[in-house]
């Protein structure tokens, strides 16, 4: 939380919001900012001040840089608002939302080609992030009881992923006391290599964690063969290592868009499986999902029997008292899409991120590094060659001239004086949308290769975190 100091924090504490008094019942009068008001005012002034503050965010359609969903039918907005005061921890009270949340994971995990969709066990969870938590303790349980077994040491575990995975197997790692082994990520192979796996893994490795669509670029991690090497280095008599396969963004894509791909629960190696309904699954943000691909992956000793409002149930999370009504969109949107929907919402954004690759293909100073070939996501590079009196921050701040929030980040550790900007293309971004953006870009472009002195730096934006 962003705090302020001394004579400054002191002056916007005393500040206050003066009421309108058009709105505000005629009563001309001003509110604290940062104390509760001594009495109240009415739903309408409130619902007005609140509404008018956030007109300065930026436009949710327009943000580029957003893997989460921003759009949804009217019909499924009317099911959030019906079902936004359920909790969906209390299964005694709610118990046909608990029971969908189940139909959800069976329809899930048979998605992902779970052998026994209805051995598979799963949860749904606030998004990825609690969902990766989830997974990696349970990769951490199964190795100490296997290694207390052997009588040997429980006290350095590590976990294994490149260089470009998420922030939040950072926060895992050191939330739960386990070293963190980044593989390095090159500009000729910007994924996780099986080479690089068996380089770092050892006798304390819990899991390694492959990425089914790297945030940076959208690119998908070679999971199969990371599984392979796997699997030879234990059929050699050597360490038997699970997967466990962040698949936030392209869990609800490769199914539909790469169907001959081979990377979930396929491969007997994959133990679990997060991704983000929030994401490609289509719903708004504060849901994700994880699976493992048979119940005895999940340490028992982690699923807490509780008695809770009234009756006895178990639970695996983080959390206990949170909103039912994304699990109920997941599943609308399940039975509303069907396969082929799905197919086609997902086939749409990629045929959008291709316009704007194509239209990058136009500009000699730009450089395309991925074309939403895998999650529609485009990333590209500012050419070595181009005008050096600008940057990719520059062209940022231009977008933002006009509306849109395009990220611009530097790629991860040996690569990270590389900068590149990426646009993630979600459902409801169309493609006229995406025909004004390329002219924006194009245009943007074009003033900044016009100049003949450095921006000033100033103008850069450092405001985007993946």
């Amino acid at each position: 939380m962003t705090r302020l100091s001394g004579d400054h924090e002191a002056k916007e504490m005393s500040e206050g919001i003066k009421v309108n008094p058009i709105y505000a019942d005629g009563d001309d009068h001003e509110i604290p900012k940062y104390q509760i008001p001594a009495v109240g005012m009415s739903a309408r002034t409130a619902y007005q001040m609140i509404s008018d503050e956030i007109d300065l965010d930026g436009s949710a359609r327009l943000n580029l840089a957003t893997f989460v969903t921003t759009w949804m039918e009217p019909e499924a907005d009317q099911l959030y608002l019906e079902a936004v005061d359920k909790n969906i921890v209390d299964k005694d009270e709610y118990p046909q939302t608990a029971a969908i949340e189940d139909r959800c994971i069976a329809m899930i995990g048979d998605l992902w080609h779970a052998p026994d969709p209805s051995n598979v066990i799963g949860t749904s969870t606030t998004g990825s992030s609690e969902a990766c938590m989830l997974a990696g303790l349970a990769l951490k349980r199964r190795w100490m009881a296997k290694r207390r077994a052997e009588g040997k040491d429980v006290g350095r575990p590590n976990i294994v992923f490149s260089s470009s995975v998420q922030v939040v197997w950072e926060k895992f790692a050191n939330y739960f006391e386990v070293e963190p082994r980044y593989v390095p990520i090159t500009r000729e192979e910007p994924f996780l290599t099986p080479r690089g796996v068996l380089d770092a893994v050892d006798e304390n490795t819990i899991g390694v964690v492959p990425i089914l669509g790297v945030t940076y670029t959208g690119i998908y991690e070679p999971i199969a063969a990371i599984a392979r090497a796997l699997d030879d280095l234990a059929a050699s008599g050597g360490l038997d290592i699970p997967i466990h396969v962040d698949a936030a963004s392209g869990g609800f894509v490769a199914p539909f868009l790469q169907p001959e791909l081979v990377w979930d629960f396929a491969l007997e190696r994959v133990h679990s499986i997060n991704t983000s309904g929030h994401k490609y699954g289509l719903v708004y943000p504060g849901l994700g999902w994880v699976l493992w691909r048979s119940k005895d992956l999940l340490p028992e000793e982690l699923i807490f029997k509780v008695s809770y409002l009234g009756g006895e149930m178990p639970t695996f999370g983080l959390n206990f008292s949170r909103p039912g009504a994304q699990v109920l969109l997941q599943y609308y949107n399940l039975i509303r899409l069907g396969f082929e929907g799905y197919r086609r919402v997902q086939r749409g954004s990629q045929q959008t991120a291709a316009m704007i690759a194509d239209g990058l293909d136009d500009l000699p100073s730009m450089s395309v590094i991925a074309r939403g070939d895998e999650l529609p996501v485009v990333a590209w590079m500012k050419t070595a060659d181009s005008n050096p009196n600008w940057n990719l921050h520059h062209l940022s701040s231009k977008l933002r001239e006009r509306g849109w929030q395009v990220p611009v980040y530097p790629m991860p550790d040996n690569l990270s004086d590389e900068l590149i900007m990426r646009a993630v293309l979600r459902n409801g971004f169309r493609s006229d949308l995406a025909a004004l953006f390329v002219d924006d870009l194009k245009r943007a472009v074009e003033e900044l290769d016009d100049l003949d002195a450095p921006m000033p730096t100033s103008s850069q934006v450092n405001g985007f975190h993946h």
